[in-house]
């Protein structure tokens, strides 16, 4: 559950969530769009596109363009790094 008068930031709580579900098998191949997940919880696209990226940098999803975020099984494999203040770049 989200809580928007939490002291923690909701983009922070919706990663927990979404981490949560990755552990316990209810995402296991493929998290949710950031679109569906705002929906699915109630908060905005950016939060959720935010919370996609803590996920992507601590190397528990993989973004691949045009087809969305899939889990990473092995926690050896490289996170997808995205510094926090950066984009990714089309070449």
């Amino acid at each position: 559950m989200i809580d928007p008068e939490a002291e923690e930031p909701v983009y922070l709580q919706l990663a927990a969530l979404v981490r949560a579900k990755i552990a316990s098998g209810e995402y296991a191949r493929r998290v949710p769009s950031a679109r569906t997940l705002a929906q699915e919880f109630g908060v905005s696209k950016g939060s959720a596109e935010k919370a996609l990226a803590v996920l992507a940098r601590e190397g528990r999803v993989r973004a691949r363009v045009g087809k969305g975020f899939f889990v990473i099984h092995d926690q050896d494999a490289a996170p997808s790094v995205i510094p926090e203040n950066q984009t990714r770049r089309e070449p």
